[in-house]
């Protein structure tokens, strides 16, 4: 019910507002080309209620379904510009970090269903994976992996098929699969596994970064050309335990290191002077005792959002 003056269409817009977001933020993998759809959906939202208030368009029946709709299309269309931005981006580009366990605004509601969105279906590793998908496989993989829409629903989001909608699922799975297995370890494990990591690597200590990184490890580092980070990804334990190495030593002097949930998980957050630096999260096997994968985030336009104070620029 609207409250404050809030009329039911705005009401019905910010009741929804978790899921819109999480859809669009799965879909584009930054926070600034998420709220950007959401904007692009509201504006869309409201041309449509007013029609139908002025009797120029019938009643939306199902407004979540609508809304949703409305948000995929969006992002499907953002993905052509997020693309062409891409073309000219300097090194491995990353997803951008997402902070889940920020408490909500005082005196804001929270429903724990629509908060789950935002803590549980953005796994940072997942969204790396599904950077590898076409636009449309990845549209058929969010909606029905992470958000449980039916193939008949996905099809009418999407102005495809049912058999079409399957074929794109079955494709996505089958990539998805062969890129991440299906294990997750336990928060516990990765929380103490990045503690572990962290303490190695501020220390210094080579051999125990090594014991910890698996023979395969990569480190990912995303610095957009504005931040230190490698040109390229960094493949083998004796490679990536030496960068961190130097990375850490490089950067230790006056940072206040935060372990947080980002995109999910167990992640370590760095600031300097009250600003954030880099973002790390780790990726760990299947037994949960060795770090395959090393996201080390730096580049500021990326970090902004974790600044309450910054301006958000485009990343």
């Amino acid at each position: 019910m609207a409250d404050n003056g809030t009329d039911a269409a705005t009401q019905t817009f910010l009741d929804h507002r978790e899921l819109l977001f999480a859809v669009a933020y799965n879909m584009l993998g930054t926070v600034t080309d998420a709220e950007d759809v959401l904007q692009e959906t509201w504006l869309s939202w409201t041309a449509r209620t007013d029609a139908g208030k002025a009797g120029r368009a019938p009643e939306v029946e199902h407004p979540r379904a609508y809304l949703v709709r409305i948000t995929v299309r969006q992002a499907l269309g953002r993905r052509a510009r997020i693309a062409r931005r891409r073309e000219t981006y300097v090194g491995p580009w990353l997803p951008e970090p997402l902070l889940t366990d920020v408490p909500p605004a005082e005196g804001a509601g929270e429903d724990a269903a629509e908060r789950a969105l935002r803590t549980e279906s953005v796994s940072l590793t997942l969204l790396v994976v599904l950077e590898t998908l076409t636009p449309l496989e990845r549209a058929v993989f969010v909606l029905h992996e992470v958000f449980g829409y039916a193939h008949t629903e996905t099809a009418d989001i999407l102005g495809r098929s049912p058999a079409a909608v399957r074929q794109l699922a079955h494709r996505a799975r089958a990539h998805v699969r062969a890129r991440r297995p299906r294990y997750h370890a336990h928060p516990r494990v990765r929380r103490q596994a990045t503690q572990r990591f962290l303490a190695a690597a501020l220390g210094g200590d080579l051999g125990a970064l090594l014991e910890i990184l698996a023979p395969r490890a990569t480190l990912w580092t995303d610095g957009g050309g504005k931040a230190q980070a490698a040109p390229r990804p960094i493949q083998g334990r004796d490679k990536v335990a030496r960068a961190v190495t130097g990375f850490a030593a490089r950067q230790a002097a006056g940072l206040e290191i935060q372990h947080r949930d980002v995109n999910g998980d167990a992640a370590v957050v760095v600031f300097a002077d009250g600003s954030p630096r880099a973002v790390m999260v780790l990726d760990l096997d299947s037994d949960g005792e060795q770090v395959r994968e090393v996201y080390l985030v730096t580049n500021p336009d990326k970090l902004s959002a974790l600044d309450p104070d910054a301006p958000h620029p485009r990343s």
